[in-house]
């Protein structure tokens, strides 16, 4: 038998990929270690956080599962930035550890087109330069059309306590060499990179007296456009508290022991999520930093604490905790560590996913240089839809930097490459005004009605709230507010000035202390809420939104410029060896792509357009 698609590993990315392929009608196989881990949470119990919240909201929009079992997993759940701009709100949620794999396994085995196999593999089968299938550790042969290789940290890995260093994937999970090595002998550039993971401590030897608690919104967010709330859902508090100039001088003391600044760990760290103590070195100014006290699971004795990642020895870990408000008398359940693990530069890619080296092979996720739940997901769920897109001899479903932060991501990787963990972040994405948490299902639903992934119950109903926003707006532009005593009054217990002549909804919604409840009371109608919230943001921000609308079309017209396959950039005069050298080695498939690749200054970007534009791409200029 001969599958359409082949996924290697079962993480958040193994998970989105093999059910984008199977819904797409692709014969799929997912192997991985241990069933009962598919889309484990080995780090923080979470899902979302500022512009990864919109990313799960964009794998939503696109068909993708992640915001589905999010929202039955979820323990506790809040908006963040509520009262910021729209650009930057996005939901977090607190989930259950234990239910959300089980969640993700029940999808699994209910989805047509899958099948699960329990195994590790040793190595890819490759033949003229494309990928064939995987081999087994047990040496079984298993052939595939595609492949996609969703390996997390588990590729040559190693965790790290203190001085101690254990052939290990996260939790005690074997770790796997052959396909490390074997992407090495293929030409791969691996490079190696660290991450780590805070203590788990035991609940009932925390004083929760001394904390601040941190409660979740009243509102009933979801991820999920399905707008589904589970309102059985138990719910949990966090908690805050913080380090001290005590805790600081233990970590100052004890550097030496730490792996990470022993010489132990070769893999470049995280920078946006440091350790403690990488925290407490380059921060030096800082008299304190937060340590939030997070629930991992229902089922569970144990909370994270996160804000404490580290690679201490046992004992300095046991010293640090105890010297933090509220954790005095406290319980380690699981010590924190570090973990180093093998991935390839990201530049090696196509926009698609696919490799440059070898045909029909993917790779999505940790495998890419990323970090988080969210990042892997939402690759997973495109490599998967782009594997089956190029079985259908379809072109790959690119999305560009203006439609969604996935597009961002995926751009940031194969342009730039990364030599750090890669973590998504609000200010990476230069359109942030145009991929808020409220729109992502009017930017990116019709993309995955297209590719198959969205049915056609979902899509209707998607036509239908986009028709009622329509008319929504073309009322707010044309109803007219009048100026009696009446609404004067009620403007007036809004701390609004009175109006004198009759003045458009539209235009009174542009006043700061009016929002979208005042429409539904001077209309004396009720709309659909996410309607509201997005004439609210429409209107409110209309200028920023057309000026970024703007920019983004003066970009696009380069993403327009395609820059052949067959362009011979040594014989182009006048652009910087730096410039050449850049564009040799990743080789842009748009002119928009290469004006983003550190080194090509705009000078050398103008040169390859008049290179272009001359029809002698095979001439010199």
């Amino acid at each position: 038998m001969i599958y359409d698609g082949i996924i290697v590993g079962g993480g958040h990315a193994g998970v989105e990929a093999a059910l984008a392929m199977a819904r797409m009608n692709k014969n799929t196989l997912l192997v991985t270690g241990n069933l009962s881990k598919v889309a484990s949470l080995p780090c923080n119990p979470s899902i979302g956080g500022p512009a990864k919240g919109v990313v799960v909201r964009e794998i939503d929009a696109l068909g993708g599962q992640m915001a589905k079992s999010a929202d039955k997993g979820q323990i506790q759940i809040k908006m963040l930035n509520a009262s910021k701009g729209p650009a930057v709100r996005a939901l977090r949620a607190q989930i259950d550890k234990l239910k959300y794999p089980r969640i993700m396994l029940e999808v699994l085995q209910n989805t047509t087109n899958l099948t699960l196999k329990e195994a590790l593999v040793e190595k890819m089968i490759v033949e003229n330069q494309t990928v064939k299938g995987i081999v087994l550790d047990n040496g079984e042969l298993i052939y595939g059309k595609t492949v996609i290789l969703t390996t997390g940290t588990y590729l040559n890995s190693n965790t790290l306590i203190g001085d101690e260093k254990k052939l290990s994937g996260p939790s005690g999970e074997p770790t796997t060499f052959g396909i490390s090595k074997q992407l090495k002998e293929l030409g791969f550039d691996v490079v190696r990179l660290k991450t780590g993971t805070p203590p788990r401590i035991a609940i009932h030897s925390v004083d929760f007296e001394k904390m601040v608690p941190q409660y979740g919104d009243v509102e009933p967010h979801t991820f999920s456009f399905d707008d589904i709330y589970y309102e059985d859902n138990p719910q949990r508090l966090c908690y805050l508290t913080h380090t001290s100039l005590v805790t600081h001088g233990i970590i100052n003391m004890n550097l030496v022991k730490s792996a990470m600044y022993s010489g132990i760990v070769e893999g470049v760290g995280p920078r946006y999520c440091p350790s403690i103590e990488d925290k407490v070195v380059r921060f030096h100014d800082k008299d304190r930093h937060q340590i939030f006290i997070e629930p991992e699971s229902i089922e569970l004795d144990e909370l994270y604490v996160q804000g404490l990642s580290t690679s201490f020895p046992r004992d300095i870990q046991e010293k640090i905790l105890k010297t933090i408000p509220g954790l005095e008398n406290v319980r380690v359940v699981r010590y924190a560590y570090a973990i180093e693990y093998d991935a390839i530069n990201p530049i090696q890619l196509y926009p698609s996913l696919e490799t440059k080296r070898i045909k029909n092979l993917f790779c999505a996720g940790q495998i890419n240089g990323t970090s988080g739940y969210e990042e892997a997901a939402c690759q997973g769920l495109m490599a998967g839809i782009n594997a089956a897109l190029g079985l259908s001899n379809q072109k790959p479903l690119i999305l560009h930097r203006n439609e969604a932060y996935i597009g961002v991501l995926i751009d940031d990787l194969v342009t730039k490459g990364t030599v750090e963990p890669y973590r998504l972040l609000t200010s990476r994405a230069e359109h942030r005004l145009l991929l808020r948490h409220d729109n992502a299902e009017l930017r990116l639903r019709e993309y995955g009605y297209q590719v198959g992934l969205v049915d056609e119950k979902t899509y209707r109903k998607f036509i239908d709230k986009k028709e009622e926003f329509d008319k929504l707006y073309e009322e707010a532009k044309q109803f007219r507010v009048m100026p009696n005593q009446s609404n004067n009054n009620y403007l007036a217990s809004r701390n609004s000035s009175p109006i004198f002549e009759a003045v458009l909804l539209s235009d009174l919604l542009k006043r700061p202390e009016i929002d979208k409840n005042d429409v539904i009371y001077f209309t004396n109608k009720t709309y659909d809420d996410d309607a509201l919230e997005q004439l609210e943001i429409k209107i409110k921000y209309e200028g920023y939104i057309q000026k970024a609308i703007r920019e983004a079309d003066k970009m696009l017209r380069l993403e327009d410029k395609i820059i052949p396959n067959s362009i011979d950039y040594s014989v182009i005069k006048n652009i910087s060896s730096e410039s050449r050298e850049k564009l040799i080695k990743i080789r842009p498939l748009t002119l928009g792509q290469a004006s983003r690749i550190s080194g090509v200054n705009p000078a050398d970007i103008s040169v390859l357009l008049v290179y272009l534009e001359s029809g002698s791409v095979n001439h010199e200029i």
